[in-house]
């Protein structure tokens, strides 16, 4: 087994992706210099070079890469060393051009970007093997190296291809997972629209029909895609361990709801060895530091509450969503030292030094093409010194106070065709519970479903359509042992095979929560509802009703309007020594809040109403100390309680009574005792 951190690594990873074949040798010199006036401690290397080290078949140019990692070495920079294999080079693809992945609608994607690989393709998996292995027996003991980066981006930008190699894959898995055909066609219903198998040779991967297909093959072609690609990751993997013993290995993730949807890193955090992932911000109008919060949150969940690490963000700007604002001064060491609150030991960006050409050429970069007079330089030399200052964090771990239940194959179930109601968003759910209890100034942990969830007094679930008998088991024993549930709406649906469970709404749900529900009432686009109850709160729920009958559960808020009106619309059911609660709409942000407020006493977690709005106070526990980091983010200076004395690492200040966090700042103590 590897370890788990960069090796030779004793600060936070600081630095980027360093493409030094973008530029000339006499560059290099000057990168490393600048590199160490910012107090940069490792970079990425290789990543996207495999057209360089094997440009034919079989001969290798390794030269420049050691003179690379050489340079780096002498200079005290750490590597993560890249395995090439998102890129294959233009001469793989002449000779393999059926490695090439296919869509849906069988059309052939064409060499001239990158990730455009069948996973399922021998050529490639050969040859990924072979660039793999020559790497590691070339670097495997290197000095320098600290860290094994596998491919890039898994699932980004195209996962699923529909060949006829991933179909005989497709049935190759499906053997694995069922046996028979007969297991196949239960598990998939497929008496519904006569689409019956009698020999799984007849089964393809679920190509373009001219109406909706089967949504239980859907499913299982999401699992058989991110199952194949975790294949491939695990095969070069293994080459790395056995060539490179003690070197930890990786790949980057992209947690971010709002950047990739076909990994299941529940999966995937179990296979590497250090979890690390990759996070820009969305510039969609929303708080953007909310979502960076909440990906640095999931990410650490993954990595079951281990230190994890900030592998890309970005300095300014990126360049490919529609408008790409730079950030604010004082924003990236803002986001930086967030994700480190989070539980990264360090942040690294894409990439060194800016671009010339390419499709990036106009993403932001540690050394921008304006040089080491811009603000960008400036603030990045800032925030390389706050690293150095902040190396004891290394290790700790970030506390929680709640989790929120969250599973990828839900996801894909309840994203396949023809639901109750398009605006129903299970990714939108997440989030808004997540700000909500963000807004609540509550630390979160994410958490698979069947987990165990004994350490959190309040659970939330915004959206689990999908959810097997054990999960429900496992949710009903948590309330009786004292746990808080709180249940949105659509979750308990249906089973791993997308097959409504048997009874009446919500399935494995309705003995914990007191309740069935007899029928969904989505709202037309545009509609709400008023709700009304005894505390004289209104609060307005749009996109979905449902027609609730109690089993024991207590009615809260009822819909006041609406084909609803006079029904339950918010419940509350003690259960054993504990309580669950369920909306079955989808409520405004003050009904929102005014519910967890509700589900925070049931669970005895007191109020914060000290702390501002968007000043987010994160504790991160180790065996150097606790350390309570202090993120302002608004434009008004703020008072931050401290229940103790402590030292203020950025400043060296002492700190005590009530932490001065200016406009913008983050402050980070370390607490006595």
């Amino acid at each position: 087994m590897s370890d788990t951190t960069p090796r030779g690594l004793t600060r936070l990873a600081f630095g980027g992706d360093y493409n030094p074949e973008q530029w000339p040798e006499s560059v290099w010199q000057e990168d490393v210099r600048l590199m160490r006036e910012a107090g940069v401690t490792m970079v990425s290397v290789g990543i996207f070079s495999w057209a360089l080290l094997e440009p034919a078949p079989g001969e290798y140019d390794f030269g420049w890469l050691d003179r690379v990692i050489g340079l780096l070495h002498e200079n005290g920079i750490r590597v993560d060393l890249g395995t090439p294999t998102v890129v294959p080079p233009a001469w793989f693809y002449r000779a393999h051009p059926e490695a090439l992945p296919v869509t849906a609608e069988g059309v052939r994607y064409e060499f001239g970007s990158r990730g455009a690989i069948c996973h399922s393709n021998a050529d490639y998996r050969a040859a990924a093997a072979n660039i793999t292995t020559r790497l590691a027996e070339r670097y495997g003991d290197h000095p320098a190296l600290a860290l094994w980066h596998v491919h890039n981006e898994y699932g980004v930008p195209v996962s699923a291809c529909y060949c006829d190699s991933c179909a005989a894959h497709f049935r190759r898995w499906l053997t694995d997972a069922y046996g028979t055909v007969d297991a196949v066609n239960e598990a998939w219903g497929t008496a519904f629209w006569g689409q019956h198998y009698t020999d799984l040779a007849q089964i393809n991967p679920p190509r373009a029909t001219p109406t909706v297909g089967n949504p239980g093959q859907a499913l299982d072609y999401k699992r058989f895609v991110d199952a194949t690609i975790r294949e491939n990751f695990r095969a070069e993997r293994d080459i790395l361990h056995r060539l490179s013993p003690g070197v930890p290995v990786t790949t980057n993730f992209m947690t971010a709801l709002s950047q990739c949807d076909s990994m299941d890193y529940w999966a995937w955090g179990r296979e590497v060895d250090l979890v690390t992932n990759d996070h820009y911000l969305i510039t969609d109008g929303r708080r953007t530091h909310v979502n960076l919060a909440m990906a640095a949150d999931l990410t650490r969940s993954v990595a079951a509450g281990a230190p994890w690490l900030l592998l890309e963000h970005s300095t300014s700007g990126v360049n490919w969503q529609p408008r790409n604002p730079a950030k604010a001064p004082g924003q990236m060491a803002r986001n930086s030292l967030a994700h480190v609150a989070r539980g990264s030991d360090g942040a690294m960006f894409f990439q060194w030094r800016q671009s010339r050409r390419g499709a990036e050429k106009f993403h932001s970069a540690m050394l921008p093409h304006g040089g080491t007079g811009t603000r960008v330089w400036r603030e990045v030399v800032e925030l390389g010194a706050s690293f150095d200052s902040l190396a004891q964090v290394k290790g700790a771990r970030t506390q929680a106070d709640a989790a929120v239940l969250w599973d990828w194959e839900s996801w894909w179930a309840q994203n396949l065709q023809w639901r109750p109601s398009e605006d129903h968003d299970p990714r939108e759910r997440a989030d808004a519970f997540y700000e909500a209890l963000y807004d609540r100034h509550l630390t979160v942990d994410f958490a698979h479903p069947e987990s165990d969830l004994s350490a959190y007094p309040l659970v939330v679930v915004p959206a689990l359509y999908l959810m097997t008998e054990a999960a429900g088991n496992n949710l009903k024993e948590y309330v009786e042992n004292g746990g808080t549930l709180v249940v949105s709406y659509f979750s308990g649906i249906v089973d791993e095979h997308d097959a409504v469970h048997e009874g009446a709404y919500p399935g494995p749900l309705r003995d914990v929560l007191g309740l069935t529900v007899e029928e969904f009432s989505p709202l037309l686009q545009d509609q709400r509802v008023r709700l009304t109850g005894p505390d004289g709160l209104e609060p307005t729920g749009d996109v979905w009703t449902e027609f609730v009958a109690p089993r024991g559960a207590e009615t809260v808020w009822t819909y006041a309007d609406g084909l609803t009106a006079g029904h339950p619309a918010v419940t509350r059911h003690r259960s054993g020594e504990g309580t669950a609660w369920y909306v079955s709409t989808r409520l405004d942000a003050h009904g929102l809040d005014a519910l967890l407020g509700r589900a925070a006493e049931d669970a005895r977690i007191a109020p914060r109403a000290d702390l501002p709005r968007d000043v987010e106070v994160v504790r991160r526990t180790g065996e150097s100390g606790t350390f309570l980091f202090a993120i302002n983010h608004t434009a008004t200076d703020a008072k931050v309680p401290l229940e103790t004395h402590g030292t203020e690492l950025l400043t060296g200040e002492r700190a005590a009574g009530r932490l001065a966090v200016p406009a913008g700042a983050v402050r980070v103590v370390r607490l006595d005792g």
